[in-house]
């Protein structure tokens, strides 16, 4: 029996519920919606401290259809075996060939065909994609809910393989205000009710459910360019600015305690000098049926290990199994003070090296320091500090605009997966720059011939006609554009194996305020199309109007 067709896998019931609803949404977003700009929201205060908004409305969330059958039956001890549907769907996900067999036949549908199921998918989720909140229609991100299917994880996760269970409205927690109608649950689930209906206006997530494999909560947020989400980046670029006014007293107080005679004081110390210094996350206690991540407060004998006189080599695997790799040179007294923490040990390489330090006592700590000041808020602040010293360096308009980003990806150990396509794209750069060779060779045989009053030669691949009656000064023009060329697609191809693990997306997203590179564009006369996508663009549209000094 063939597999059934992408799309058809219970499609049109959800289809059915959806026209009926559909017009019923349409006009409680317009009832919701007042004449408030997106701008006024954004620029909108809180009143009361902690709230994020005073009326909320949106439709939930997008649940994946059921699992329609195929009725194609597994052969055990040469027998075949009928299948419930819940069996029959786990065994389907493991079946590589079914999918690719899925795959292929989509890709053999009519441009009519993928166009009618493109427009029914749309249709289904347009009443998904909305919110009102405080009379403002907002993006909703993330307002599909996964399918089930075998957990993979990042890196050697101990969980790969296992069953990532379907969820159900009954798992699900809708919050929403107080006056807002409650989203309907899905007839296809059997009349199921959410778990539970919250109306918090101090968060900004709209449903949350446990994910079935870390058991840690998901949450369905506003898209980043929502007003919202505006204010909170806003928020979070100021507080690392604040940081300006407190890190020299921050640096000179545990500068101080490196030689402090207590323990505790001495390895807190320690531990925010790396974070300051080389970026490194607080980290947080793993489970044992975790992947075995490490941050500052996690690492173990073996991950750090000191190189007379100075020098401190970092190996171990950070966020989302990341490898970091790193060797610097520290401060006399922290290096002292490393290998006194490596030396009072008596479990091996595998022991504590900040034994009596965890992430809690650390934090709590830091908002000693300055209110609101953690881990995340130092990688804020020197990655976007980074980006700022350098862009106003003396970088020439048009050249090194990736150089500030790469700095500080390397400084927050933002890596990525060499891209598949990466070598046919080196090699295509190849081809381009030898053609380009092969141009110019032809010019200057061109240009001694000019010289005597010759024609170009007639086996040129130049085009002919552009080539006639040129003068010596026109061959020496094109000569230079085509140096020119050369020059530029050999920057291109070093910039790019030498950014080939680098991700610059991280560092501009999250940790680089947006207003530097805005100011800067402005300063130089540079078109910010040229920096941030269209995403970015919309996600940053807060900082577009700042004043072209703005510094950091």
């Amino acid at each position: 029996m063939a597999p059934p067709r992408s799309g058809d896998h219970g499609t049109s019931a959800i289809r059915e519920l959806v026209s009926s609803s559909l017009k019923k949404t349409n006009k409680m977003m317009k009832k919701a919606t007042n004449s408030k700009s997106i701008a006024e929201a954004a620029s909108a205060g809180h009143g009361e401290e902690g709230k994020k908004w005073t009326t909320l409305v949106h439709n939930g969330v997008l649940f994946p259809p059921l699992y329609k059958r195929h009725g194609v039956k597994i052969l055990y001890k040469g027998k075949p075996i009928n299948l419930t549907p819940e069996q029959e769907e786990v065994a389907t996900m493991p079946i590589y060939q079914w999918h690719q067999r899925v795959v292929e036949q989509r890709k053999q549908m009519s441009r009519k065909e993928k166009k009618a199921l493109k427009e029914e998918r749309e249709e289904i989720e347009e009443k998904f994609k909305w919110a009102i909140i405080d009379g403002v229609k907002e993006q909703v991100n993330n307002f599909k809910v996964e399918p089930p299917g075998l957990f993979r994880g990042r890196g050697e996760h101990p969980k790969m393989g296992r069953l990532k269970k379907r969820i159900r409205p009954s798992d699900m927690t809708i919050n929403i205000g107080k006056s807002a109608p409650v989203p309907e649950c899905p007839i296809i689930y059997g009349g199921e009710r959410w778990k539970e209906i919250r109306h918090d206006n101090t968060v900004a997530w709209l449903a949350c459910w446990k994910d079935p494999i870390n058991q840690k909560e998901k949450y369905v947020k506003l898209a980043p360019s929502s007003s919202l989400k505006g204010r909170t980046d806003k928020e979070k670029y100021e507080k690392a600015r604040k940081l300006k006014d407190y890190i020299p007293g921050i640096r000179a107080a545990y500068t101080k305690d490196f030689s402090s005679k207590d323990p505790l004081k001495k390895q807190i110390a320690v531990a925010t000098y790396l974070i300051d210094k080389l970026a490194l996350r607080a980290g947080n206690e793993k489970d044992e049926d975790e992947a075995e991540t490490v941050g500052c407060c996690t690492l173990k004998v073996e991950h750090v290990v000191p190189l007379p006189p100075n020098t401190l080599k970092f190996d171990f695997l950070g966020k989302d199994s990341i490898r970091y790799q790193n060797q610097v040179e520290v401060e006399p007294l922290v290096f002292k003070a490393i290998q006194q923490f490596r030396s009072d040990k008596n479990q091996g390489n595998n022991a504590d090296l900040f034994d009596l330090l965890d992430t809690n006592k650390l934090n709590a700590h830091l908002k000693e320091l300055m209110p609101g000041l953690s881990a995340k808020v130092f990688r804020t602040y020197n990655a976007s500090l980074t980006l700022d010293e350098m862009l106003n360096k003396k970088i020439s308009k048009g050249t090194g605009d990736d150089v500030p980003e790469k700095e500080v990806a390397i400084i927050c150990n933002h890596q990525r997966a060499v891209s598949k396509s990466h070598d046919a794209k080196m090699s295509k750069l190849d081809e381009k720059i030898e053609e380009l060779k092969d141009v110019l060779n032809e010019l200057e045989t061109d240009l001694s011939r000019a010289k005597k009053g010759k024609q170009p030669e007639s086996s040129s691949t130049i085009n002919k006609k552009r080539k006639r009656n040129l003068s010596p000064e026109a061959i020496e023009k094109k000569m230079a554009q085509t140096n020119a060329k050369i020059e530029k697609m050999e920057r291109d191809k070093l910039t790019k194996e030498d950014l080939k693990t680098v991700a610059l997306g991280t560092s501009k997203i999250n940790y680089l305020d947006p207003r530097i590179t805005v100011a800067w564009c402005k300063r130089n006369q540079v078109p910010i199309e040229k920096i941030f996508t269209k995403s970015l663009l919309a996600k940053f549209a807060w900082a577009m109007d700042v004043d072209p000094s703005y510094r950091f």
